[in-house]
């Protein structure tokens, strides 16, 4: 329960970033929910389908029984539907929120979709190579607006995590997991000083640690997850 009554129910799959930005966004929120585990790969349930029937994935927010999807709205949704508890976390400025919803939105587009092109989507050696190309073109730019919105401070949400920590944050375990299986790291301390900075101070507080998945765990996960497909691809050409 959720605290004053409300009940939430939150549809993931444990090693997904964008259920690990839910994760934390209710997390920072002070918020307790159940986590309902989908199985992706071997059926999705009535519950997601029902939940969720225009792309039928996770994250699925149920509150009440009423759902919301999509991990930012979400996000935006548990901030706004819960603004009396625990801390804000989009800015009260409405220009602030604007530019905060603007690299929330790049974030997703341009640095986190190269990132996963460049590790676990990319279907060959080019694609992969170019995800990484545009996903470090995207890190240089978010270097630059952490710089500018944060001002010098430990969070893009200034002093305490904000909107974006959240956003950026689900990356956390999935760029300390590529770092193991493909020998590069994301947010580099030379290229991105900052970023780098960031991503360790982020990802050394509780309440993070109690939203992102095991790095050890993702690792084994993404290699029989390589096996399988593996084995699956020589079957087929046999």
């Amino acid at each position: 329960m959720a605290g004053g009554g409300d009940e939430l129910k939150l549809l993931g799959m444990w090693a997904s970033p964008f259920v690990m930005r839910v994760k934390l966004a209710l997390s920072f929120k002070g918020l307790s929910f159940e986590d309902v585990e989908e199985d992706l790969f071997g059926g999705k349930s009535e519950l997601l389908l029902k939940s969720n029937p225009v792309h039928k994935k996770v994250p699925v927010l149920l509150h009440n029984g009423k759902p919301v999807c999509e991990s930012q709205i979400i996000v935006q949704y548990i901030d706004e539907a819960f603004a009396g508890t625990g801390p804000s976390l989009l800015p009260t400025d409405p220009y602030e929120r604007a530019i905060a919803r603007f690299w929330g939105a790049y974030i997703d587009d341009k640095l986190l979709a190269s990132f996963l092109q460049a590790t676990v989507r990319g279907k060959t050696e080019e694609e992969k190579a170019e995800g990484l190309k545009q996903a470090l073109i995207a890190v240089e730019n978010m270097e630059g607006a952490f710089k500018e919105i944060s001002k010098g401070r430990p969070f893009f949400g200034g002093d305490t995590v904000g909107y974006l920590d959240v956003t950026l944050g689900a990356m956390v375990a999935w760029v300390h997991a590529a770092e193991k299986l493909y020998g590069f790291r994301l947010f580099d301390a030379t290229r991105s000083p900052l970023l780098s900075a960031w991503l360790e101070r982020f990802g050394a507080l509780d309440v993070a640690k109690a939203g992102l998945a095991d790095v050890e765990k993702m690792v084994d996960f993404v290699k029989k997850r390589q096996a399988q497909a593996a084995a699956a691809a020589a079957s087929a050409n046999n």
